[in-house]
């Protein structure tokens, strides 16, 4: 049985807060049914797993407001207009960790919020670091973490980390970590 598609009969902006947007959508089913999506417009969003000179993985410890406390993370954020996901990528690196990755490979994308928002993630290894940093916005407070490769899957399945968005992208980029790091020992 094939799936019926959904088709857009207008949009219209509900709100703008300068990094994404606030949409409501008029559809139709196929032919049948009617309705209202409500959803979170993006430009998509970049993330880092970078890989430190020592053969450890940053994250970046940060105050998460809505759930009330820190949370470890790779860094990440939403895509810059006019930046590529990789620009952007290499920014957020910048920002958060103050080093810069001379390579950034891209791993994979995933969508963080299916159902709420249109956005993709993509996910960067980034190697070869050297320290280079850019200022971040001041609602912005990092702490700069090193961790082991064995240390990221024991604090995830720990529950110490749960970020999603740092989850996933461990899900998707674990295994060539794994294949980098046995390479540089």
């Amino acid at each position: 049985m094939r799936l019926k598609k959904w088709n857009k009969l207008s949009e219209r902006l509900f709100h703008d807060n300068g990094f994404w947007k606030y949409k409501i959508d008029e559809f139709e089913i196929e032919g049948s049914q009617k309705g209202e999506y409500h959803y979170v417009f993006t430009l998509g969003s970049s993330m880092v797993i970078p890989l430190s000179n020592k053969n450890t993985i940053m994250l970046v410890k940060q105050y998460r407001y809505l759930n009330q406390k820190d949370s470890l993370e790779f860094p990440c954020g939403s895509i810059t207009e006019g930046l590529t996901e990789k620009e952007n990528a290499q920014k957020e690196l910048r920002e958060e960790t103050g080093y810069s990755a001379a390579i950034l490979d891209f791993v994979g994308e995933f969508s963080p919020y299916t159902g709420v928002s249109n956005e993709m993630c993509s996910v960067f290894i980034g190697s070869n670091l050297a320290y280079s940093p850019l200022p971040n916005d001041a609602t912005e407070e990092f702490e700069l973490v090193e961790y082991s490769f064995d240390d990221i899957d024991k604090m995830i399945s720990e529950n110490i980390i749960w970020d999603g968005l740092t989850i996933c992208a461990w899900t998707i980029a674990r295994n060539r970590i794994s294949d980098l790091l046995s390479i540089t020992k």
